[in-house]
């Protein structure tokens, strides 16, 4: 049964799982969270696919950027999302659109909205809420860089 995650153990799971992460708002600019942090999950072995309309025809993490979540076709354990609190609404159908589902819905540290989260709990997709993915991974002990 699907839930929102706040125990450490139940986030460890997830992190050792991630082993495709699709990032929602992923950004080309380097000083960004949303450039650092899947980078750092890629180098860290995550296969990492960027999802942002506004740099479509770039490629970033070796992997072409997506308009949507409902492109990418493939399964993915994780969709990391950086976009803020209000604008999570507006991605909801897309999350419930993906096919197949997302095993987990991450939203980073910052973001959190309890309504999408119900959404997604109800649909079978675990959440996890204003945390931040580099942070627990480095603090879980599972920082090696591959």
């Amino acid at each position: 049964m699907a839930r929102v995650l706040t125990a450490a153990a139940d986030v460890r799971a997830v992190l050792e799982r991630a082993h495709t992460v699709a990032v929602l708002g992923a950004h080309d600019d380097p000083s960004r969270p949303a450039h650092y942090v899947p980078d750092y999950m890629h180098g860290a072995g995550s296969r990492i696919l960027p999802v942002n309309p506004a740099l479509v025809g770039k490629t970033l993490w070796g992997e072409p950027v997506r308009a949507s979540l409902v492109e990418l076709g493939v399964t993915v354990d994780v969709v990391d999302v950086f976009r803020r609190s209000e604008a999570v609404p507006a991605h909801l159908d897309e999350l419930l659109a993906m096919r197949p589902l997302p095993a987990v819905v991450w939203l980073q540290t910052g973001i959190r909205n309890d309504i999408v989260a119900a959404a997604l709990v109800a649909a079978g997709i675990d959440v996890v809420q204003d945390r931040c993915m580099l942070a627990d991974h480095r603090r879980m002990g599972l920082g090696h860089i591959v």
